[in-house]
């Protein structure tokens, strides 16, 4: 039996819930050092289905914590998709194949998928090299915040306070604990206890389109299933997913609204099951045969619903993430990589909060920046989840949706629905005013991927893989052709400007330079006339963070033509790179002051 003593304790952050949103931030701010807890209701993690596709950018940011090589290897690689439309037959027929991604500059050009419990392991693994683990069942029964400002201002103080039950308590141990948390997330799904019990309304509406989700080994002579399928028959629409192994996963679109259940407007299970959704399945794919020999994997029901939080955040204490903030049809593979996306942006900003490194302010860019992309985010889905639900067009109904309509919109939005293409607009992290000096590389948006040799050794080298998300602000200097005696003068001059004791380097520096600040040179000069030693010494910490825009030794690798593909000025730029790989701002040599300006509207300088 459990006892009744009440155990307490503080934290820095609490984050309730352990689904992809959750172990995002948990492993982020385990890996910052942060003194972080997470909990969840299930008394063991996912082991099949829920989300499973993985897009470009989150394949990105999954390599810039150092994960990105066990989810390659894991994952089914997705590279094509197939468009199926009702031929003349009364059966489907392929209509077109395509690239399942549209995003030339994506550095992984395809998507991935794996099952909801392959991902949760691979950050499980990672978190437990950080020393933080997933506690288990656990969850909050009540919530609460002080009201007064000014604890609320104090980044130091415990104002949110979380009394949590374990659902199976050792013998002799205590069910209840209160915890007081500097802050609070809520990655507790579209059913968020967190919002619910802060009151936080959602925007936007349930639609009527019900899909039925399994996951199979299938056998099956449809000769794409091994590729994204998007099916549109006279018996409803289907998509296709291939996954690890052998085991795909089918959407498919439902008609019978006697399914959903009218007092809660959820869609009831027992009226539907594994068995009938691949008799539909089967329906809407002839004259092609589909089924399975094999236990079904993993099956579900669901309402289309487009909704978005009014509010991300409680005087930026309490957060949320992920489907606890916007819900929307997984058909362009968003909720799981749009929710990761939430906690890679909030993790640096309250490591930096926390550390006292930069004004509680910060905290408010989280949702000002994740709440318009998921405003965004629901306006597109309205319309491809509507165009993937809809009738096909044909001679008998000229009301449907065209096979053109439908590749437009797939191929327009592909920026957007891979993550490449998110903008955040300016803000105390996003200054614009110099775009010109590097016109392509858009300020707001992710630092494109691209390879420079090593100047020491002429190896090749991915930009992004000198970017890890190490909570550090990457700054490069694009230093012009050192080559050039004059060009070296005048990086030698942003050198002595930029040690000097009021510049943000050392300003904003804790102790050794490069805890902060991590500076990498990218010289315009061949391999042939220059040495990383004539570089700088501040612009060279090490001889590894010297690159060359040139190409490689042997022309194996696309190395070389750097500085026109980012639009840099000729004679040189210094890009700022947030911590989660954003571009923040750029700015001439000759305007270092607006650098120094731009990480005084957010960092605290240490006291002395």
């Amino acid at each position: 039996m459990p006892i009744s003593l009440t155990k307490e304790s503080d934290v820095d952050v609490l984050i309730i819930g352990a689904g992809p949103a959750g172990l995002m931030c948990a492993n982020a701010l385990g890996k910052a050092g942060v003194n972080v807890r997470i909990i969840d209701q299930r008394p063991i993690q996912v082991e099949a289905g829920q989300a499973d596709g993985i897009q470009p950018r989150i394949i990105e940011v999954f390599q810039s914590y150092g994960l990105a090589d066990r989810l390659l290897d894991q994952a089914a690689h997705v590279h094509m998709v197939a468009f199926y439309n009702p031929g003349p037959n009364g059966g489907i027929e392929r209509t077109s194949r395509a690239s399942d991604v549209t995003a030339p500059t994506a550095r992984y050009p395809f998507e991935v998928a794996l099952h909801q419990g392959g991902i949760e392991a691979i950050f499980l693994d990672s978190m437990h090299a950080s020393g933080v683990e997933v506690e288990r069942p656990i969850i909050p029964t009540a919530i609460g915040m002080t009201q007064n400002g000014a604890e609320l201002q104090d980044p130091t103080s415990h104002p949110v306070r979380v009394v949590l039950k374990n659902l199976d308590p050792s013998t002799g141990q205590s069910d209840t604990e209160v915890v007081y948390a500097k802050f609070v997330l809520g990655a507790d799904g579209a059913h968020s206890w967190v919002r619910k019990q802060f009151n936080i309304p959602m925007e936007g509406e349930q639609t009527d389109y019900i899909w039925g989700v399994v996951d199979i080994i299938p056998d099956t002579d449809f000769p794409d299933i091994r590729n994204r399928c998007a099916i549109h028959s006279h018996n409803g629409s289907c998509m296709i997913i291939p996954r690890e192994g052998d085991r795909i996963r089918l959407y498919i679109q439902l008609t019978d609204k006697d399914m959903v259940d009218p007092a809660t407007g959820r869609v009831d299970k027992s009226k539907m099951g594994p068995k009938q959704l691949m008799e539909v399945a089967q329906k809407s794919m002839h004259p092609y045969k589909i089924s399975t020999s094999h236990d079904i994997h993993w099956w579900t029901l669901y309402i289309i619903g487009q909704r978005v939080a009014c509010n991300y955040s409680i005087h930026d204490r309490v957060f949320i993430a992920g489907d606890a903030c916007h819900t929307h049809s997984p058909k362009a593979g968003q909720g799981m990589n749009a929710s990761m996306n939430d906690t890679h942006n909030l993790a640096w900003k309250l490591a930096y909060v926390l550390r006292g490194w930069s004004d509680i302010s910060l905290l408010k860019t989280y949702e000002s920046e994740r709440r318009k992309f998921a405003q965004e985010l629901i306006e597109f889905d309205k319309v491809f989840s509507k165009q993937f639900s809809e009738k096909p067009t044909t001679e008998i109904s000229e009301d449907g949706v065209t096979h053109e309509q439908f590749l437009t919109t797939f191929q327009t939005f592909g920026g957007f629905t891979s993550g490449i293409g998110v903008h955040y607009t300016p803000s105390l992290i996003v200054n614009t005013t110099h775009q010109s000096y590097a016109s392509k590389l858009i300020i707001g948006q992710r630092m494109l991927p691209h390879e420079f040799i090593r100047a020491a050794d002429a190896r090749p080298i991915e930009l992004h893989d000198m970017l890890p998300s190490d909570t550090r602000f990457k700054i490069l200097v694009f230093a012009g052709n050192t080559a050039d005696k004059l060009q070296l003068k005048r990086l030698s001059a942003l050198a002595v400007e930029l040690g000097k004791p009021d510049a943000f380097l050392r300003r904003f520096s804790r102790g050794a330079l490069d805890t902060v600040f991590d500076i990498l040179c990218i010289s315009s000069a061949n391999k042939e006339e220059a040495s990383h030693l004539d570089i700088p010494e501040l612009f060279r910490p090490h001889w590894s963070k010297v690159l060359l825009d040139d190409v490689d030794m042997y022309r194996r690798s696309r190395a070389g033509g750097g500085y026109d593909y980012y639009g840099v000025d000729p004679h040189g730029a210094i890009v700022v790179v947030r911590p989660d790989g954003y571009i923040g701002t750029v700015a001439p040599f000759e305007h270092l002051d607006d650098i120094n300006q731009y990480f005084a509207s957010f960092m605290l300088a240490p006291v002395l």
